[in-house]
């Protein structure tokens, strides 16, 4: 392994591994986290420093993926009429309490999920403090650019999209109820990050580029202008996250009592080793002592409300303070799934919907969209990622899966990374 890899957390294959010397070989510092697997250049769940430097393959196309997490002064016993401890004794009715199926059926008709979807809600932040950031100068005129992707961003703030991207309803261990989303930027992220990837290789705006390593100087040129833009694709997708949160919250008729909210696709200066460096996280939390993150498991596993150790021990500085953005994937979306060309099922995948139905009736978890590509079994437990990371990293809360929305199992998603 390369000299610059300063720590590598759980178990990976050998092209996973060789995915991140290869980034390393061009960082002063990188790291992968135990959920990490094959990514496009970087491994999901890297993390690589550089000086005055940022990749632009290393953010991703859904600049600002994250994830944000609302607790409520609602209860599972003023909700559902259960305690927290009768939820784990009896799922199967949990599944089918019709409140939470009710609810469900609301969050998932007037939420916009899925792909190139407008958010319809008559409260939709369409006139965000953001829209007037000096960022949006940065994006060229010509051909209408900077016009039809502020229009485009307008209309998608507050939409979920698809894949691995989701809105749940939580109970923590002493039946409080969370509210939990995960997306990015939308079209407006994936447009910026394709504008740069072509620019940086003597393309056009527009143009379709090759998916690789590109290292931009923040300090100059389309560099600076990149890093401009990324920054305003993370307040878009702060924006958007905790919109569509609050309104979940306020769908349940409940109130916010507090809020954990964190990129894990985006790039930071940070001081590391007594230097100041650019720091790329490609599907990991930042975990500095005392930060919180809320992280993901699967559709049907429980996620978590973490916070860096306050030690702030080698182990820490190792992994650039940073940690786990989900369980991670065992098996890709073809595997899961199978194989489908003209709507015609061509090879089977490894999961079938009774499988994934099985688990989620006896987790007790009610299911509106998902398919078998985002099944519990492609996917690690995150207990066992979480143990891999060590005293890196503590749990605060525990988060059992009460409602799962996800778009429906036949969208494509181009803006999800």
């Amino acid at each position: 392994m390369d000299g610059n890899v300063t720590a590598v957390f759980g178990s990976h294959d050998e092209i996973t591994l060789n995915q991140l010397a290869d980034v390393a070989s061009r960082a002063e510092m990188a790291a992968l986290m135990a959920d990490g697997h094959l990514g496009y250049v970087m491994p999901i769940g890297g993390v690589a420093a550089y000086r005055d430097r940022v990749s632009v393959v290393g953010v991703g196309f859904d600049i600002a993926c994250g994830n944000a997490a609302i607790m409520t002064d609602l209860t599972t016993t003023g909700l559902l009429g259960m305690g927290r401890a009768e939820l784990d004794r009896d799922p199967t009715r949990v599944a089918s309490h019709p409140t939470l199926n009710v609810l469900a059926d609301q969050l998932f008709d007037e939420l916009s999920f899925g792909v190139g979807r407008r958010n319809q809600a008559d409260d939709a932040p369409v006139d965000d403090p953001l829209f007037e950031d000096d960022g949006w100068s940065v994006l060229p005129t010509k051909r209408g650019v900077r016009h039809n992707l502020m229009g485009k961003a307008r209309s998608q703030l507050g939409t979920i999209g698809s894949g691995n991207h989701y809105v749940d309803v939580f109970a923590d261990e002493e039946g409080r109820i969370w509210v939990g989303v995960h997306f990015g930027s939308r079209g407006f992220g994936h447009t910026v990050a394709s504008g740069f990837l072509a620019l940086s290789q003597g393309g056009r705006w527009g143009d379709r580029a090759q998916e690789k390593e590109v290292l931009l100087d923040i300090r100059e040129g389309i560099g600076e202008e990149y890093w401009a833009l990324m920054n305003l694709a993370g307040r878009y997708a702060y924006a958007g996250r905790e919109w569509v949160a609050r309104k979940v919250v306020s769908m349940l008729g409940g109130r916010e009592l507090d809020l954990v909210h964190n990129h894990h696709n985006f790039a930071w200066k940070e001081e590391h080793g007594g230097e100041e460096l650019v720091v790329v996280r490609k599907g990991a939390t930042p975990a500095w002592p005392g930060q919180r993150g809320f992280v993901g498991g699967s559709m049907g596993d429980d996620a978590v409300i973490l916070v860096g150790s306050e030690e702030g021990t080698e182990k820490q500085a190792s992994a650039l303070f940073s940690t786990v953005h989900g369980a991670g994937r065992v098996m890709g979306r073809m595997a899961a799934k199978g194989k489908w060309k003209r709507g015609e099922l061509v090879r089977p995948g490894l999961i079938s919907h009774e499988m994934m139905g099985g688990w989620l009736v006896k987790k007790g978890v009610v299911r509106r969209g998902g398919d078998l590509d985002e099944a519990p079994q492609a996917y690690r437990r995150l207990p066992e990622v979480l143990a891999a990371q060590g005293d890196t990293v503590k749990v605060q809360h525990t988060l059992r899966p009460l409602i799962v929305c996800m778009a429906p199992g036949d969208t494509l998603d181009p803006y999800r990374d």
